[in-house]
């Protein structure tokens, strides 16, 4: 952790476990001011992270104000890492398929705008970043999950379309798509499926999964000077997958 005025600042939001705390962790030890939200943050996240604060970013109001709180705190704001999620099986005539598919795109569509919407007017010209974590899943489909693949789906097309807003401003806005990555979130659908991660790794081209470190690197990589000509782009993270 680090409290110097000059040094830039991210925020992550579902940022307590898997992906999004590697993505704090991997900022933080690269000399970033970090902030992190998630509904119900935990020590992981606030041993790790600058700034800590619980968040439902479905609820547009409290991310506007975790915007606000982080730029209160820090005084700037030069990253985003859209990360917050929620996945589940909802095949249409399922039981729950309405509440399912209002909760999930609430989540991983409506969150995602919320967060870009309140943070994109306070990133600085010239070097702002935005980075919305997609899935494999906003580039192809699934039989049992409609509401995931569509929301999924909407976080690229968002993605593209103010990637095209934003370049007037010098400021990048990227989706990354994982494949099977090590993380509760996946260890769930395993359940659903039947399967186990070795199972999973075994349908991988590369023959394993990806690690959450490998998915915060990349996300480094993108709001660093080096990805500056990067805008509007889905860069898959899935062991060759979709090859």
């Amino acid at each position: 952790m680090t409290n110097n005025a000059d040094t830039p600042v991210v925020l992550v939001t579902g940022a307590s476990r898997g992906i999004g705390l590697a993505i704090v962790q991997a900022f933080a030890g690269a000399g970033w001011r970090t902030a992190g939200c998630a509904r119900t943050p935990g020590p992981a996240l606030a041993a790790a992270a600058d700034l800590v604060q619980g968040c439902d970013v479905s609820d547009g109001a409290a991310v506007h104000a975790l915007v606000e709180a982080v730029l209160g705190r820090f005084g700037r704001l030069d990253a985003l890492v859209c990360n917050a999620g929620l996945a589940g099986s909802n095949p249409v005539g399922s039981e729950d398929d309405d509440a399912r598919w209002r909760a999930i795109l609430a989540t991983n569509l409506d969150g995602t705008w919320h967060a870009c919407r309140a943070a994109l007017p306070r990133l600085p010209d010239g070097h702002g970043r935005i980075v919305n974590i997609a899935s494999v899943l906003a580039l192809r489909g699934v039989a049992d999950q409609p509401a995931y693949c569509a929301a999924k789906h909407g976080v690229l097309g968002l993605t593209r379309s103010l990637a095209l807003q934003a370049a007037a401003r010098g400021i990048t806005v990227n989706a990354i798509c994982p494949g099977w990555t090590r993380t509760a979130m996946a260890e769930a659908r395993y359940a659903e499926l039947g399967i186990d991660a070795a199972q999973a790794a075994a349908g991988v081209p590369l023959g394993r999964i990806v690690e959450p470190a490998e998915v915060a690197a990349l996300a480094l990589w993108l709001c660093s000077p080096a990805a500056g000509a990067i805008t509007g782009q889905a860069l898959t993270i899935d062991g060759g997958t979709l090859a």
